[in-house]
Order: C-alpha cells, then structure tokens, then sequence
C-alpha cells in the first residue's frame, strides 16, 4: 500500500520529496503528498519524515 501523509503533523519540510526515489511525492497546499501511482512502497519517506507524519497504510 501506498505512504500515507498525515498533512495534520506534516511541516512541510520536503525531505520525504528529497528522499523518494521514485520520485511519487511532491507538495501541495505546504504539505507533501503522494502519489499512489508512482509510490513503490518503499518506505523510504517514512523514515526519512523528522515529525513521523508518513506512514505505510
């Protein structure tokens, strides 16, 4: 399953978009968000996230 970004606790800090290597996360509104098309379920953002705002659902 796709990452799933709490946009509640997300700051917006764009490491998880610097981090995907599959380049599925881009912001919008401030906050990350991803796209479950390109998401690999790699987990990558999630443990890049410094406020654990991702989550694999």
């Amino acid at each position: 399953m796709p990452a799933k970004v709490d946009v509640e606790t997300c700051t917006g800090c764009e490491s998880c978009v610097e981090a995907c290597p599959s380049e599925a996360i881009s912001m919008k509104d401030g906050k990350a968000f991803v796209d479950s098309d390109k998401c690999v379920d790699c987990g990558v953002c999630v443990d890049e996230c410094p406020v654990e705002a991702i989550a694999m659902e």
